[in-house]
């Protein structure tokens, strides 16, 4: 079971800057649609490159093995250019930029010379197998790899005086600017390295055997190394459902709570698939389990990358639907929510209007400004869902960086016959197990 909540021009000489695919953003009195939503939309993930091509993973690999065993090389080197971006602890590096109240973040990427001399200032010396391939940009001739320095704590303050910082992702998912194309874009790549990394820190030894593995395609994937076993193994995406719960006829929405959510907030009810089961009858399974409330009808919406998880599932994947109620009756498992209740269809979007979340992002993004200057205390979110008058909001749903946000968004916005709006394939689809 789970429940979701789902610029300026700086520039330094450690970060290159990369061009980004285009986003379309809709705002709305009382949400924001984003047509690509938070973690999805990674620009390095385009295209993938032909094999023999010098930006694919295995041609890169080899120019970067070339590169490193020449330590003592300190000219720019030639076309690709390899910038990496280091995680520690799950956390990826970044830098902030702007006004006071208006910072924005960006990844650190650092140059492979520039990565190779720090950690050799730690007494480490850069490995291959240490960097993960994340993608290219043919266009700008550059190449960007992915590096876990969670060992390396001499880095923090090496990184601290060039006012780089390792920050938790979720803290950058609610501080990134949702119409700002850019953030949206650094964000996703963010996402993606994390992922790939917490996959190479639990997939060390072979579930088969037990033998240790070695990153293979420049890490793309993984082998044992016991000769008479040599499985290969891949990152594996973990489907979770999340389903937005509609009573049809009173025109209502079921939204729960867990004991871990903030006072006041709601969301969407979810869960993990079971073997052998589809994802219509994990929504109806997760539905009747946590509630007592039967589903019948179940359309599929939209899904979402969400590498901020455990770190034990780093790739998981929400898969959004609306389900319609059969019963009504709601009996809560108390080890699997905290409450859950039917909330009118003006009552969310009242907690839609009122929840401030353009402040939350600003205060997440000067929070983060303040660490990388050095400032670790920042003003808590908790305190950013008010009404304007001062007072507690009654409730509020999670920001537009989750998908819960767009199912529910979605659902106040069109109107209790939603699917009859999705196209016909897809509502089809979805009502192919009922």
């Amino acid at each position: 079971m789970l429940s979701l909540f789902s610029s300026s021009s700086f520039m330094s000489p450690l970060i290159s800057p990369i061009r980004l695919s285009k986003r379309i953003y809709t705002l709305t009195s009382t949400s924001i649609s984003l047509h690509t939503h938070a973690f999805a939309g990674n620009p390095l993930r385009s295209k993938t490159p032909k094999p023999t091509d010098p930006f694919s993973p295995t041609s890169a690999f080899e120019i970067l093995k070339t590169r490193l065993l020449n330590s003592n090389h300190q000219q720019p080197f030639s076309p690709p250019h390899f910038k990496v971006l280091p995680f520690l602890k799950g956390r990826p590096l970044a830098s902030s930029s702007g006004g006071d109240t208006s910072p924005n973040w960006h990844l650190g990427w650092i140059g492979l010379v520039d990565c190779r001399d720090f950690l050799s200032e730690c007494g480490v010396q850069l490995s291959v197998e240490s960097l993960v391939y994340l993608g290219s940009r043919a266009e700008e001739d550059e190449v960007y790899w992915a590096i876990d320095v969670s060992e390396e704590s001499a880095l923090v303050s090496q990184l601290g005086r060039r006012k780089f910082c390792f920050v938790e992702l979720r803290t950058l998912m609610v501080a990134t600017d949702w119409a700002h194309e850019r953030a949206m874009s650094e964000l996703s790549i963010a996402g993606h390295a994390r992922a790939l990394l917490e996959w190479h820190n639990i997939s060390r030894f072979c579930g088969h055997c037990g033998e240790r593995t070695v990153p293979m395609e420049a890490g793309r994937w993984k082998q044992c190394l016991n000769e008479l076993c040599k499985k290969s193994i891949y990152p594996r995406v973990d489907p979770v459902v999340i389903m937005l719960v509609i009573d049809r006829e009173n025109d209502r929405a079921l939204l729960g709570r867990q004991s871990r959510f903030v006072p006041r907030m709601w969301s969407c009810l979810a869960g993990f698939i079971e073997p052998g089961e589809s994802l219509e009858e994990a929504v109806r399974r997760e539905t009747w389990e946590e509630t007592g409330i039967e589903v019948g009808e179940v359309i599929y919406y939209r899904s979402q990358p969400w590498p901020v998880g455990p770190s034990s599932m780093p790739c998981q994947v929400m898969v959004g639907f609306f389900a319609y109620a059969k019963s009504l009756d709601i009996n809560v498992d108390k080890e699997e929510l905290e409450d859950a209740q039917w909330h009118s269809r003006e009552d969310v979007k009242k907690a839609l209007a009122f929840a401030e979340y353009r402040k939350a992002q600003q205060t997440a993004a000067i929070k983060v400004d303040q660490m990388c200057k050095g400032v670790e205390e920042g003003q808590s979110l908790a305190a950013d869902f008010n009404v304007e008058s001062g007072e507690l909001a009654p409730m509020f749903i999670p920001g537009p960086f989750a998908i819960a946000h767009h199912l529910i968004s979605s659902w106040v916005n069109r109107g209790s016959t939603i699917g009859d709006q999705l196209p016909l394939a897809q509502r089809s689809n979805s009502l192919s197990n009922l």
